[in-house]
């Protein structure tokens, strides 16, 4: 069962873009929205690399941002319409967003 006070971050997978040019020109707002965000202890931002063999890539980037527990990241959540908003709008291949439990963290 999950300890509620446990570390907490909000992951944002995106899938490959309908137009990676117009993501990306887009991409520094959602990191800034995100910055903005009360209790964030961290934010990490990363591409996933492509494949060597050319085939599509699993996710397009990945997005973690990191609180001190389950509370500090709802708080955030519910500040966070905007950074939603932009990422909907720009996400045209699609988002996952999901809470979870940092477990470890070396």
């Amino acid at each position: 069962m999950a300890e509620h006070g446990n570390p907490t971050k909000i992951s944002f997978i995106y899938s490959n873009p309908a137009d990676p040019d117009a993501f990306e020109a887009a991409y520094a707002d959602q990191l800034a929205l995100a910055r903005k965000l009360p209790g964030l202890t961290r934010l990490e931002a990363a591409k996933v690399w492509p494949k060597e063999d050319g085939s599509p890539i699993p996710a397009y980037r990945l997005l973690d941002l990191y609180f001190a527990d389950y509370a500090a990241a709802s708080a955030a959540a519910a500040e966070a319409g905007p950074l939603v908003g932009a990422t909907k709008q720009h996400a045209t291949g699609g988002v996952i967003i999901a809470f979870a439990e940092v477990l470890e963290n070396n």
